[in-house]
């Protein structure tokens, strides 16, 4: 057995089980263990569904001794996003208007988790319908950096970026509209893919804004986010975005790890000024290991990504006003009354319950998008935005004639301090600045991390950027960085985070 099965890659843990050397119902009790020793401190769950684990784990077990042909992740467990609906158990999306919802139904991704025979562990932290870049905005307070308690590990998604970082689960799904999955990973030393847009189905994500969501991979491997990435594409029919297509090649690219005769193009616009200097350290040298591994190294520009940030900022909250206008009262979630009216009307009911459901960041937005969507000015905003949204696609297919995959620092600094930025909007917004793009032109990306920034002693991030439907890219090229650079540190980043010794974890039995 393992001597430490949380600390086991989930390709390694994949391979323990394959050959019967654990059980599924023991690893994913050494993970239901490992969380209730450390997620009082960490705060990475919402919801623990122990039962529901281990029912599955007890079904796996069951079938690999009847000599089924199961999936190469069968009985590794995972972690999801509360933004995946699961039937059974609680989908909140980090806010109070679905405290409580009892989904009827699995999301297609979750189902194909089923399918494939992974225990979900239960449901992650975010920000609130995942507006917010540190988890901060979750109505059911912040998730805690296993690298420093007291600052932020990234967001929409820090609850499964930081599952993954704290060794409470091997894998997580998460979703990226803006960089929610590649930001997290960049600042907790993670892994995370944004697939292409319609590469993993929609199906079932509560949805922010529909012409930019996507779900994906955390893991702490590139070839562990391949597995999972296998396990969870392909065409949905009830995605209408779905792509029709056969799923790349993502986990053949990350076996073989060969950036020989590559292109790597290194983006002008996403560096420089705003940029910690520790962050660009280091990912000037793993540029250099690039080009040390056979890489051809080339700047390309991409000028209308200085417009990225102010046409993602009504892009997006326009299409969440809309989104969001489902939570009415009418028909699912929270519902109250207005004070001191005995006979209110649905429109009274339905502002009272959205004021009392809604925080701060999610009425911000909403205000901001119904103000770009309204007559006399959608032309003037949401359609000058979606313009600069065709130019930054041009620029993308000018950049990939040129090169095969693009990189730059996937966050602009390590992680802040919480509370630091709550209540400067803008410089929270500036967080996400590298990551736009992608979601802007549909293209997939990663994040994996490019080493310790020198100032703070803090995990930063590289970002790989590929053409749509290269997702194969990635991982090839992820692969053969990881390498390098775990030789470089003489080994995985994360075994370096500090232990933490859970001495808050009361607060995660009583969630439980």
């Amino acid at each position: 057995m393992t001597p430490d099965l949380t600390r086991s890659s989930a390709a390694d843990l994949a391979g323990a089980l394959s050959r019967k050397d654990v059980s599924a119902v023991e690893a994913t009790q050494a993970h239901l263990d490992r969380i209730a020793a450390v997620d009082g401190d960490v705060h990475a769950f919402l919801h623990v569904d122990t039962e529901g684990a281990l029912a599955a784990a007890r079904d796996v077990d069951r079938r690999r001794a009847a000599g089924e042909e199961l999936s190469p992740l069968a009985g590794v467990p995972i972690a999801v996003k509360d933004i995946a609906v699961t039937k059974g158990v609680p989908t909140t999306c980090g806010s109070r208007t679905l405290e409580g919802w009892i989904p009827p139904y699995d999301a297609t991704v979750v189902a194909r988790l089923r399918a494939a025979g992974l225990p979900i562990l239960g449901k992650t932290n975010m920000d609130e319908f995942a507006m917010g870049s540190s988890t901060e905005h979750s109505a059911f307070g912040p998730t805690h950096n296993p690298w420093d308690l007291e600052r932020i590990p990234g967001g929409s998604g820090g609850g499964s970026s930081a599952a993954v970082a704290s060794f409470q689960a091997p894998l997580a799904i998460g979703t990226d509209t803006g960089g929610s999955i590649r930001q997290p990973a960049a600042v907790t030393g993670t892994v995370g893919t944004k697939p292409t847009y319609g590469g993993v189905s929609r199906y079932g994500l509560v949805a922010l804004a529909s012409s930019l969501d996507q779900a994906g991979p955390c893991s702490r491997s590139v070839l562990d986010a391949a597995l999972l990435h296998a396990v969870i594409a392909g065409h949905d029919v009830m995605d209408s975005t779905s792509i029709d297509a056969p799923v790349p090649p993502v986990v053949e690219a990350a076996r073989r790890a060969d950036v020989r005769g590559l292109r790597v193009g290194v983006v002008k616009e996403l560096g420089g000024e705003g940029y910690q200097p520790g962050v660009r350290t280091r990912f000037e040298e793993s540029v250099q290991l690039l080009v040390d591994a056979g890489a051809e190294v080339v700047e390309v520009s991409c000028p209308h990504f200085d417009y990225a940030l102010a046409a993602y900022y009504l892009i997006m909250p326009s299409e969440a006003s809309s989104n969001l206008a489902r939570f009415d009262a009418m028909r699912y979630g929270l519902r109250v009354g207005p004070d001191g009216v005995g006979s209110p009307s649905a429109e009274q009911v339905m502002a009272a319950s959205r004021d009392a459901g809604f925080g701060d960041e999610v009425k911000r937005r909403i205000i901001l998008g119904t103000y770009a969507l309204s007559s006399g000015y959608y032309d003037a905003y949401y359609g000058q935005a979606q313009k600069v949204r065709t130019l930054i696609a041009r620029d993308f297919a000018a950049a990939f004639e040129q090169a095969d995959v693009l990189v730059s620092p996937t966050a602009p600094t390590t992680a802040f301090r919480i509370g630091e930025k709550l209540d400067d909007p803008m410089a929270m917004y500036l967080n996400d600045i590298a990551t736009i793009p992608a979601n802007l032109a549909g293209i997939p990306g990663m994040s994996l991390p490019s080493g310790l920034a020198d100032e703070d002693g803090l995990p930063a991030g590289i970002q790989l950027l590929a053409p749509a439907t290269k997702d194969e890219r990635l991982y090839g090229v992820g692969a053969a960085l990881e390498a390098a650079l775990e030789q470089r540190w003489g080994g995985r980043l994360l075994d370096r985070a500090p232990e933490l010794d859970g001495s808050a974890a009361s607060a995660t039995e009583a969630r439980a």
